[in-house]
């Protein structure tokens, strides 16, 4: 073993001297690729992902399956956070990649591809959402919002929601709460302020004063915990916004292009927002991709059509490669009917799972729209948790709950999930529109049998906590 282990390490030091080519890299050994991460990139993603077994070389991927390099299949139900909604690698999109691949990425004048994207885009927005500007990330066209509202308005405050997430860019993090993703870059952007999602007195109590340049506002809450608004409150908050002269945001990087079974999920509530930022799987799956719509009085106000604009751009934003992949994506979204079948498909995996709450009392909750469903789990702790003084096996249940049931799934079910960021206790299931009913029921009597596994919770959380301090530790510094 001591051997085996030396070998290794002056072969990585050996690797280290020396570039890898592309043809290397796609057959680098696991233990190779393994090192490289922790040393150049994110050492505690490496190591979490090795706790749960999912660390694997992965080489082959379709639909809303992939393949590691054992020859194992998985099933999808995370989809890349929703940036694969039409499953791996969908032959249309692959097909239009072939059809630009003579055709420059940054073209040079007007982009042709960029124009007709922006029309198709526009035509499937909330009326009056006419102008269009892309860029690559979520997070990019969430700071963009940001800059649009307060050149449209003259206002430099900005209204978020707790519980939110918008991107890890300063602006995009500014719009936040969660500390432990604010704390290491303060300060960020002033005169921002945070109420609580879905009170809309405490809504109204903010812009009242007349001076809040734009409230963004999350249809669904994604990493908050799939939550989804109460009755009224979307169209309450239009209604407040129109009244006080703010700008409303609706951030559908998540939740748009059909993923809750509507095109937009502001469509479910008769709202149109004067900002909407999508992304994620406009790109396909396969490029980067985002996109801010908004109106030509809100566009016209900001000045974006000056000589010198001050709203925003980006180098590779609206590339003709990327808006080739976001034209073929569109179809796809139309062809296939794919908006209607994760209507139809979320209803079927809903009722599913509200059968499979009456049964297991570690499911609290299940909710959400379309295909993105949180599951919430509550640990039964009755007769154990006096045990443990302080109610240290309620607060190790919460941290570690979701984990133990996402690393059961993977590990023995071949299942790929995540918990939501912002409330780990919740099981995100996001998996890719073209689902069907083989995988949603595989999928919903994998999470039955993992439930059932763990009948002795308390006793199995524990014993996870044991193995990923013990896995942490042992893992590399």
């Amino acid at each position: 073993m001591l051997g085996e282990a030396a070998g290794v390490l002056d072969q990585m030091s050996d690797q280290a001297k020396q570039p890898i080519k592309l043809e290397d890299a796609l057959r680098m050994d696991h233990r190779q690729s393994v090192e490289l991460h922790r040393r150049h990139l994110n050492p505690r993603l490496a190591r979490m992902l090795g706790k749960i077994g999912a660390d694997q070389r992965l080489v082959r991927a379709s639909g809303p399956y992939f393949w590691d390099s054992n020859g194992v299949r998985f099933l999808d139900f995370l989809s890349g956070f929703g940036a694969v909604g039409l499953g791996y690698n969908h032959p249309s999109v692959l097909r239009a990649m072939e059809l630009v691949e003579k055709v420059p990425v940054l073209v040079p004048g007007l982009n042709h591809l960029e124009a007709a994207l922006a029309h198709n885009l526009a035509m499937l927005a909330p009326a009056g959402l006419e102008r269009v500007y892309f860029a690559n990330s979520g997070a990019e066209v969430v700071d963009a919002s940001i800059k649009l509202a307060r050149a449209a308005t003259g206002r430099k405050k900005l209204l978020a929601c707790t519980g939110a997430f918008h991107g890890r860019t300063l602006g995009a993090l500014s719009l936040m709460d969660e500390k432990d993703f604010r704390e290491p870059f303060e300060p960020l952007l002033p005169d921002v302020m945070h109420v609580k999602y879905g009170d809309l007195d405490a809504a109204e109590r903010v812009l009242r004063g007349d001076d809040v340049a734009g409230f963004i506002v999350e249809p669904i809450q994604g990493e908050g915990g799939i939550r989804v608004p109460p009755p009224g409150y979307l169209p309450g908050i239009r209604d407040l916004c129109t009244l006080h002269g703010t700008l409303l945001i609706a951030d559908e990087v998540q939740t748009g292009l059909g993923r809750t079974g509507k095109v937009f999920e502001v469509n479910r509530y008769h709202v149109t927002p004067d900002i909407l930022v999508v992304g994620k799987m406009l790109g396909g799956g396969v490029m980067p991709l985002s996109a801010v719509l908004t109106s030509d009085a809100v566009f016209q106000a900001a000045r974006g059509a000056s000589r010198r604009s001050p709203f925003h751009s980006s180098t590779f934003g609206g590339n003709a490669w990327a808006c080739a992949a976001g034209l073929a994506s569109l179809e796809v979204l139309s062809a296939e009917r794919l908006t209607e079948k994760a209507e139809e498909s979320g209803a079927y995996l809903m009722c599913r799972l509200r059968e499979l709450q009456t049964r297991h009392r570690m499911i609290a909750d299940v909710r959400g729209h379309g295909l993105l469903i949180g599951v919430e789990l509550a640990p039964a702790t009755e007769g154990f948790a006096s045990a443990v003084t302080g109610g240290v096996l309620n607060r190790l249940s919460k941290k570690f709950a979701s984990g133990l049931v996402i690393k059961e799934l993977y590990q023995r079910r071949h299942v790929m999930t995540a918990f939501t960021l912002n409330d780990p206790g919740v099981l995100r299931l996001e998996p890719a529109l073209v689902v069907g009913r083989p995988e949603i029921d595989y999928m919903v009597e994998s999470l039955d049998q993992t439930l059932a596994s763990l009948r002795s919770f308390p006793r199995a959380v524990l014993r996870y906590a044991r193995e990923s301090k013990h896995h942490f530790a042992s893992a590399g510094k």
